[in-house]
């Protein structure tokens, strides 16, 4: 076990400006990341043509028999790990504020694809669709079908 690259691809963005229906108003200058601890890794703008990253997780044998990932980009407890994507406003002044974001569950990744991705074999990728139903940014916990996980 060691260290796997993983690429997170999203298509079908939201756009610079949204209103959920939660907030007090709308948001603008919206920009995606992926979550590395507590901050921002590469924010994309929200009507980039696509948003892609690519970042490093470390595996070890899980208490289960799986393989459990952890670092920085890991989120959550053992056998529970996601990645987060993370939705903000970007700006001069107060930087990246987060207002949304979606848990990416890895505990959903087909065993032998994370395990061919562990062996050094392969990519892990996530492709993923960004916008939700209501034309927001997606949010709260991605599972299949909403994400595919391959090997490349």
């Amino acid at each position: 076990m060691g260290a796997v690259i993983v690429r997170i691809v999203g298509t079908d963005m939201p756009g610079r400006s949204c209103a959920p229906g939660d907030a007090p108003a709308r948001y603008e200058n919206v920009h995606v990341a992926v979550q590395r601890g507590r901050e921002p890794f590469e924010p994309v703008p929200g009507d980039a043509p696509e948003a892609s990253w690519e970042l490093e997780v470390t595996t070890k044998p899980g208490h289960d028999g799986g393989i459990d990932i952890g670092g920085p980009f890991a989120q959550g407890r053992r056998g529970e790990r996601f990645l987060y994507l993370t939705w903000g406003t970007l700006d001069d002044v107060h930087g990246f504020t987060m207002f949304r974001r979606a848990k990416l569950m890895l505990a959903d990744v087909d065993p032998a694809v994370l395990a061919r991705a562990a062996a050094g074999e392969s990519t892990l990728v996530g492709r993923i669709g960004l916008t939700d139903g209501k034309g927001l940014p997606i949010c709260a916990r991605v599972r299949p079908p909403q994400i595919t996980w391959s090997n490349s």
